[in-house]
């Protein structure tokens, strides 16, 4: 009985706060996506230099958000916040056809680093707001998502702007990792 109850409560109520990186190129709508999920609101910002970092809760769990600037004279320091990482978010700007490569080059470049085994991936698709924007599954075939084994995945259409689709690739990741605290 015992076990029961503390299961339920260790599902409910935790203390252990989840690390996520929040990455993605300049303009991506990474701030306005942290702002969003810390503020509920929108706010206006300036190009990262360096990095921001948040905590989120969502659904009673904790999420400790470090959003990182996307230049790229800075992705190179990325590398440096992948310990002990527990979910990388992937911010990409849906209109931006002509740096999709990039993306895609930078994504794999993360996903392959041995620091960061074991972390879940959430793609939000961005700006899906705005016209001539590509799909989710325009996105995903792009980056070649369904090519990433060694990751659990998942591709969120969102608008970090207004808000839509940030609770449900959020839900996504609360999910995965209540699933890895009950195994």
């Amino acid at each position: 009985m015992g076990q029961v109850v503390s299961a339920f409560y260790s599902w409910f109520n935790t203390d252990k706060e989840y690390k996520v990186l929040l990455i993605g190129l300049d303009n991506a709508g990474k701030t306005t996506t942290l702002y969003q999920l810390h503020l509920g609101q929108a706010i206006e910002t300036q190009p990262t230099i360096g990095s921001n970092v948040e905590t989120v809760k969502h659904k009673n769990v904790h999420f400790e958000v470090w959003d990182l600037g996307g230049q790229a004279t800075l992705r190179p320091s990325w590398v440096t916040y992948f310990k002990a990482t527990d979910a990388l978010v992937l911010v990409v700007d849906s209109t931006d056809r002509a740096r999709i490569g990039q993306v895609k080059d930078e994504l794999w470049r993360v996903v392959g680093s041995e620091d960061l085994k074991g972390a879940f991936v959430l793609v939000f698709a961005n700006k899906q707001d705005l016209e001539d924007c590509m799909s989710p599954a325009d996105i995903s075939s792009s980056l070649k998502l369904h090519d990433i084994k060694d990751h659990d995945w998942h591709i969120q259409a969102c608008s970090a702007k207004e808000g839509t689709g940030l609770v449900e690739g959020f839900d996504w990741m609360v999910q995965r990792v209540k699933n890895r605290a009950s195994k």
